[in-house]
């Protein structure tokens, strides 16, 4: 068996990266594209019995780079001094005669594989086959269609790719086996004949497609599970290879963290660290969106006035009390820049607010409590002798999912009041509460009766639309809705997300009966969570959990753990202030199969099965209504 690998290419995508140097030559973790396939297909040897790179531009460095690593199988060279003006089907073509002379594993060079991907094609006793990946949305260029038997029915190239049909589609991952008698009989000539009939400037892939037509093919897919891999054509594919192949657990999850999202471009990640609604929104929703979203794609959005109006409507309060925005956080920045004086916060907390202030002007309160509980009197008793201009409650907290009481929130509303403090109540995640939609702080009559107060609520959290990038803030204090209205964009939303807030309130039922499900999930989850070993889950009342990890475990080390090993990814809160001397984590709730598949990766890393007991660390666990303060 012999490997060819083509690499011919300019690399043009990739800018400064190949200004100097072929494409296979670029870094991803200090080690060049070209020497890891290099060593990857070394250690076949001696069943590997030599190595054929097609080399193009910048050749010469090339050969010179490959010259100096310690390659014990032997390596040739094919040059294609047309690489300028054709396309790979030439630098195929140039090595023909290599393909007619022994089985054959085909690469391109700008590939990225973990050693399995090539161990799952030497497996497979079919002598020809394409290495084939179902299709995800980061993906592009050619695709196939499947049978049952994994028969290729049809090669399509991008130019016909139908959106359409995106689920029945495969990305072919340009790895292929060809035996040498496929080579002889089907692709060498149908290359030959392909080239001379329509030029050079082709993909060989072409010749495949026209190949699957026939009654006898002789090649077959074979689909690729769980295995890593990635193309890369340019920056942001060099970048997320990199955070994908670092071998070091700890730099692996600093790179994924340090995305802040985005993650649907990883199909293997399971996000427990972002925080949606697993169960919203419901089909019809989504469709009505998708019908609509051409229109709203090419349309400008309405300005703040109309925007305001929706979200009055929404939320059912009056349009000058509140205000939209591009996510809470950007409500959140503008609030803070607007307060004066210090500020007193509630650790842990959701560190946005603190974040946006000097350190010393914040007056920190750490409940007594090791549960992170507290209560209206604990606060006013703490903050009385407190020179504070602004109290701020995340209600329920996060990360703890400490829920405060709607009775205990509003005397706290009058406490502040009478000493002249501003409180901000974000209560984000108050929809998943036991009592909702009743624990709401969002009605005229409180707004108006406690004009020093600001609520402010993420719609990304509860409503599961968090790509959206929806908030509010209202209050009845008019100076500061009317300051926040003008400090931040007039265009701060998309056309998306203003058609949303238009219909949601056809599908308010079905919300309600989305939170309802969740509650029942979210209590079916901690008692299968509390039965890990190393976890001790605190009740919640907001869509995920705050977990202490108990020792030998720590924090970070399992958040690396279930990166690495499961590619599930977690909060680590270790390093968040207010939990000084002690391990914690935070974890979503989704839905069953997902959170399933956690806890039994939690259980891996032990070696433990679930108990069929659970601690109950003084009170009964499992239900989401005992979290809040009596």
């Amino acid at each position: 068996m012999q490997a060819i690998i083509l690499a011919a290419g300019m690399g043009k995508r990739l800018g400064a990266l190949t200004r100097n140097n072929t494409k296979c030559m670029i870094q991803v973790n200090g080690v060049t594209l070209i020497e890891r396939m290099m060593r990857q297909l070394d250690r076949l040897s001696p069943s590997l019995e030599k190595i054929v790179i097609v080399t193009g531009y910048e050749g010469e460095k090339l050969k010179t780079f490959l010259s100096q690593l310690d390659i014990s199988t032997p390596v040739e060279y094919v040059d294609n001094p047309l690489y300028a003006s054709t396309n790979n089907i030439y630098s195929l073509y140039l090595a023909k005669e290599h393909l007619l002379q022994d089985d054959t594993l085909l690469f391109e060079s700008d590939l990225i594989f973990e050693d399995s991907v090539i161990d799952a094609l030497l497996r497979h006793p079919y002598p020809s086959l394409a290495l084939v990946a179902k299709f995800e949305s980061w993906m592009d260029g050619t695709v196939v269609t499947l049978d049952e038997d994994d028969n290729i029915r049809q090669f399509i190239p991008g130019s016909k790719f139908s959106y359409k049909k995106k689920t029945e589609y495969f990305k072919t991952v340009n790895i292929y086996k060809f035996s040498r008698e496929f080579s002889r009989t089907h692709y060498v000539p149908f290359l030959t004949a392909y080239s001379k009939a329509l030029g050079n400037n082709e993909y060989y892939e072409q010749v495949l497609r026209v190949i699957a037509l026939l009654d006898k093919p002789e090649i077959k897919a074979l689909r690729l599970g769980g295995e890593a891999w990635y193309e890369i054509d340019d920056i942001q594919d060099l970048d997320i290879a990199a955070s994908i192949f670092t071998p070091d657990r700890e730099e692996h999850l600093r790179l994924m963290e340090s995305r802040y999202g985005g993650y649907w471009r990883y199909p293997r990640i399971r996000d427990f660290c972002y925080l949606v609604n697993p169960y919203f929104p419901n089909k019809r929703l989504m469709s009505e969106l998708k019908a609509n979203f051409e229109r709203l794609v090419r349309e400008y959005p309405s300005g703040m006035r109309v925007n305001s109006l929706l979200a009055a409507k929404y939320f059912g309060i009056s349009q000058e009390y509140i205000c939209i925005g591009n996510g809470a956080a950007e409500l959140i920045k503008a609030l803070m820049s607007r307060l004066e004086g210090k500020m007193g916060v509630i650790y842990p907390t959701f560190e946005e607010y603190p974040n946006r202030v000097k350190p010393d002007m914040v007056v920190p309160f750490h409940t007594a409590s090791r549960n992170f509980t507290y209560t209206a009197d604990d606060l006013m008793e703490f903050f009385s002798g407190k020179d504070i201009g602004t109290l701020l409650l995340v209600n329920p907290g996060n990360p703890s999912g400490f829920f405060l009481p709607k009775g205990d929130v509003l005397r706290l509303c009058l406490w502040t009041k009478t000493r002249g403090i501003r409180l901000i109540v974000d209560e984000s995640f108050v929809d998943f509460s036991c009592g909702m939609p009743d624990n709401t702080l969002l009605k005229d009559g409180i707004l108006e009766e406690y004009p020093h107060l600001a609520v402010v609520k993420s719609i990304s959290k509860s409503y599961g639309v968090p790509g959206l990038r929806l908030g509010v803030l209202a209050s009845a204090d008019r100076e500061l809705a009317a300051w926040i209205k003008k400090d931040v964009s007039i265009w701060n939303i998309n056309s998306i997300a203003e058609f949303y807030m238009q219909i949601f309130g056809k599908y308010e039922q079905s919300y309600v009966r989305a939170c309802n499900r969740f509650m029942k999930e979210r209590d079916r989850f901690m008692q299968k969570l509390s039965r890990v070993p190393f976890l001790n889950v605190f009740p919640s009342q907001a869509n995920y959990f705050m977990c202490e990890v108990k020792p030998p475990m720590k924090a970070r080390s399992l958040t690396g753990l279930l990166l690495k090993n499961h590619s599930i990814l977690v909060k680590d809160c270790s390093r968040k202030k207010g939990f000084e001397g002690r391990e914690f984590i935070r974890i979503a709730v989704r839905d069953a199969t997902d959170n399933d598949a956690l806890v039994r990766a939690m259980h891996a890393e032990t070696g433990s099965e679930p108990s069929s007991t659970c601690p109950t660390n003084g009170e009964s666990p499992f239900s989401s209504c005992s979290t809040s303060a009596s």
